[in-house]
C-alpha cells in the first residue's frame, strides 16, 4: 500500500496557482511529483489538496487503488 504526503503547498500569484510537492511512499521507496492546479487564490484549501493529490496520483504508476492519505 502506498501513502501519499503534500508538502508546503503554496499560491504562486505569477503563474495564478497552487504549487506543491507530492510524495507517494511505496514501501521504503518514496516518488516525488511536482503538481500545480490553476485556480484563484480564494479556492478552498481542502479541494486544492484533493486535486494536487489526485494529478500527483496521476503522475504515478501505482493506481489510485492501492493509495492511501498519511
Amino acid at each position: 500500500m502506498s501513502k501519499i504526503k503534500l508538502h508546503n503547498v503554496y499560491y504562486n500569484g505569477q503563474a495564478g496557482a497552487f504549487e506543491a510537492r507530492v510524495d507517494i511512499r511505496r514501501g521504503a521507496q518514496t516518488y516525488r511529483y511536482p503538481c500545480q492546479l490553476s485556480g484563484p487564490k480564494t479556492m478552498d484549501m481542502e479541494q486544492v489538496c484533493e486535486q494536487l493529490t489526485l494529478q500527483a496520483i496521476s503522475m504515478s504508476d501505482s493506481g489510485a487503488v492501492y493509495l492511501s492519505r498519511f
